[in-house]
């Protein structure tokens, strides 16, 4: 979609069209034995989670060369059956029902990646960590904020157990965020007034309407519905937006005091539990606000479009866009540089690093805690927006809500 500046805005849905019909580039690893395992060696591989997402990122580790996939696992037969085809898995190492990740872990595999909905991440990497497993997992690690507790306490058991614990971000392991981010912090846009975070994209759920019209209340069609139901998807704003508001919150580098905002199902079909759209404003220390607003639904071309951050200071502005312009304007000019393929590059860079990190025993797990803390920063809008009035983050983290889906009547 054409922008003002006739440069092209794109948002993470056309990146993953665009991302499914290229190639991924390959990491070679120098060649060497840690605890086990030769760096070239393959890794054994079970995927959780085998929808579009997890079937996509699957061709990605097997383009990689150091991953066998081993076992594949999600609640339905027909999408196991249709990922075991494609990507190779035999139908013995194919595993359904609730209780499918406990199956594939019974079956031994050295690492696991979680790519299913997010309600079940923080239950299936704590099993992982228990069998003894590397994780891999996707964004967001929760929908709430018991859930992001257990993935700390997990990555943590990690560390412990010498095993990796690695939470695919894309725009954190890019370099042009990652110079500018680090310019930032060490002054080079002064004092931060403000900043403003946007996610602006269509629906990228659409084709789950299918299942809420014969029985919207049914466990399994919500679970085919998952993006558009809170309890399993955590809403709009830590499905998806987290993106933004994971940049914002690397950006100031603490946690925000408190939060307000609104927000609701407008535009859309008037069906799921998620709304199309938050507004929500994020106050941190020394009087910095974040205005945050988001939106799902169509904008009628409307420009610009996509994950956008500005933080304006008094010696000048950071600005980012997810797959654009990344720079610093002012007294610190930065030139900086776009990643126009950051989708798919940034899980390649992600997938290159937890091979890296098996093989040459980094267990550290430095991607976790800011995840968490990211994670947490969603569910504080969420939370402010839906109760209509100021939560605060002590508020949030003291009251430990719990975001049951209740998906009764499921096969184990």
């Amino acid at each position: 979609m054409p922008r003002q500046d006739s440069e092209k805005s794109i948002n993470r849905r056309q990146f993953v069209q665009r991302a499914a019909a290229g190639g991924a580039a390959v990491s070679i690893l120098k060649a060497e034995t840690v605890r086990g395992y030769a760096a070239n060696s393959k890794i054994q591989l079970g995927l959780v989670g085998c929808g579009g997402r997890g079937t996509w990122i699957a061709a990605l580790f097997k383009k990689h060369g150091g991953y066998e996939i081993v076992g594949a696992a999600d609640y339905f037969q027909d999408r196991v059956d249709t990922f075991g085809t494609k990507i190779g898995v035999d139908a013995s190492r194919r595993y359904t029902g609730l209780s499918n990740y406990k199956r594939l872990l019974d079956a031994k595999t050295d690492a696991v990646a979680i790519i299913s909905p997010p309600c079940f991440h923080p239950d299936q990497a704590a099993a992982a960590v228990a069998a003894g497993a590397h994780v891999y997992l996707a964004k967001p690690i929760a929908v709430d904020v018991p859930g992001c507790n257990l993935v700390a306490e997990s990555a943590k058991k990690s560390t412990a157990n010498k095993r990796v614990f690695l939470v695919d971000f894309q725009t954190r392991v890019d370099p042009f965020f990652q110079e500018a981010i680090k310019r930032v912090h060490a002054g080079a846009i002064g004092d931060i007034a403000f900043a403003e975070a946007t996610y602006h994209a269509e629906n990228p759920f659409e084709e789950q309407y299918q299942y809420l019209e014969s029985d919207p209340h049914s466990s399994e069609n919500r679970l085919r519905a998952w993006g558009l139901d809170r309890a399993i998807s955590g809403d709009i704003i830590t499905e998806q937006n987290i993106h933004t508001l994971d940049v914002a919150s690397w950006i100031m580098n603490q946690e925000p005091l408190w939060a307000v905002g609104t927000g609701g199902l407008t535009a859309r079909p008037k069906k799921g539990t998620c709304w199309d759209h938050f507004v929500v404003q994020f106050q941190y220390p020394n009087n910095v606000g974040i205005a945050f607003t988001s939106r799902q639904f169509n904008g009628h071309g409307t420009v610009p479009e996509g994950i956008r951050n500005r933080a304006f200071g008094s010696k000048g502005v950071l600005e980012t866009e997810y797959g654009g312009k990344v720079l610093i304007r002012g007294e610190n000019f930065y030139k900086g540089g776009e990643s126009p393929n950051i989708y798919q590059e940034g899980a390649v860079n992600n997938i290159a690093a937890f091979h890296k990190n098996v093989t040459e025993g980094n267990f550290e797990n430095s991607t976790v805690p800011p995840s968490v803390r990211s994670n947490l920063v969603t569910i504080l809008g969420r939370t402010a927006a839906i109760a209509g009035k100021p939560v605060t983050w002590e508020e949030m983290l003291r009251k430990q809500e719990v975001l049951d889906p209740g998906l009764k009547g499921l096969k184990d």
